[in-house]
C-alpha cells in the first residue's frame, strides 16, 4: 500500500532508520514511525458473507471516525494520500475494498477475493458492514463517497442513520437503475451534507438534483470547484495539481463545522 506523506523505509534510506528486526517501517520527517501504529488491516465480513478488506487509519484523539468509499474500478488506495491527511486533522478514517472496483490505485482484494466482476448497487452491503463496525466504536460517523459510492451513501445514511452526523458526496449521480433512488434516499437525510463536483455539464448535472432533493439544512455546501478531477480525487495532487489544495481547505472546513473541536 503507499504511505502519504512518507517513504517507506528501505536499503537506500536504511541508515537512518533504527527500527527492530522484521518490523516494517514509515519514515516520516527524518522520524521512523511503526507502521503498524499508523495503518491497520481491517477484515469485515459483509451480510453475505464476503470478505471486505479496509485500512484503518487511527488518529491519537479522533474527532469522529470516516468512512472512506472508492470509485469504480477503484480500491481502498484511492485514500492513500487522503486517509493520513484526514488522521492529522484529527480524524480516525477507514477505507474498505468493495466488491466493485478494480485496480486503478492499487489492489482491491475484496473484488479479487470475490472471483467475478460486480455491479455497483451490489456493494452496498459492503458499506453496510462498514457502518456496522463504526457504530460499535462509540464515535461520531462520517460517510464518504467517491462516485458511484458517493451516491450509495444516500440511502446508506436514510436506512441506518445511528450515529452519522454528516455526509460528503463527491461526484455523486443517479447512476442506477431507478434513477430516482439517490433522490429519494437524498430527501430522509438530517444531518449536514457535503456535494461536491466537477463543473462539467454532466457532473452538474447529475449532482444538483440530489442537492435540490436534501432538506433545507443551512449546513449542506455545494461545492464546484475551479479546477478538480472526478470523485475523490480532486484532493490527490497528482491527479489534480491546480486544485486539490483548494478543494482540501473546503473539505477541512466543513469536516470542523459538522464535527466542532470539543
Amino acid at each position: 500500500m503507499r504511505m502519504s506523506h512518507a517513504l517507506i523505509c528501505g536499503v537506500l534510506i536504511a541508515s537512518a532508520c533504527h527500527a527492530a528486526p522484521q518490523a516494517e517501517q514509515e519514515c516520516k520527517d527524518s522520524a521512523c514511525v511503526d507502521v503498524s501504529e499508523v495503518v491497520k488491516p481491517i477484515l469485515l465480513t459483509a451480510s453475505d458473507g464476503v470478505k471486505v478488506h479496509g485500512a484503518l487509519y487511527d488518529a491519537a484523539k479522533p474527532r469522529a471516525l470516516i468512512l472512506l468509499f472508492h470509485q469504480a474500478g477503484s480500491s481502498k488506495d484511492e485514500y492513500a494520500t487522503i486517509a493520513p491527511r484526514l488522521r492529522d486533522a484529527g480524524y480516525s478514517a477507514l477505507a474498505i475494498d468493495q466488491r466493485s472496483g478494480g485496480g486503478m490505485y492499487g489492489t482491491n482484494q475484496t473484488a479479487e477475493g470475490l472471483g467475478r466482476e460486480a455491479d455497483y448497487v451490489e456493494a452496498r452491503p459492503d458499506l453496510q458492514a462498514a457502518l456496522d463496525w463504526a457504530q460499535r466504536q462509540k464515535l461520531p460517523i462520517i460517510l464518504w463517497g467517491s462516485s458511484y459510492s458517493s451516491a450509495l451513501i444516500f440511502p446508506l445514511a436514510a436506512g441506518d442513520p445511528l450515529g452519522v452526523v454528516a455526509l460528503l458526496a463527491l461526484s455523486p449521480g443517479e447512476y442506477f437503475d431507478d434513477k430516482q433512488m439517490i433522490r429519494t434516499a437524498a430527501a430522509k437525510i438530517r444531518v449536514p451534507v457535503f456535494i461536491a463536483s466537477t463543473n462539467s455539464q454532466e457532473e452538474v448535472g447529475e449532482a444538483d438534483p440530489i442537492m435540490a432533493a436534501l432538506p433545507k439544512n443551512a449546513a449542506n455546501e455545494r461545492f464546484v470547484p475551479g479546477h478538480a478531477v472526478h470523485g475523490s480525487s480532486m484532493l490527490i495532487a497528482k491527479r489534480n495539481p491546480e486544485g486539490a489544495e483548494a478543494n482540501w481547505r473546503a473539505v477541512l472546513a466543513f469536516l470542523s463545522r459538522a464535527v466542532p473541536a470539543k
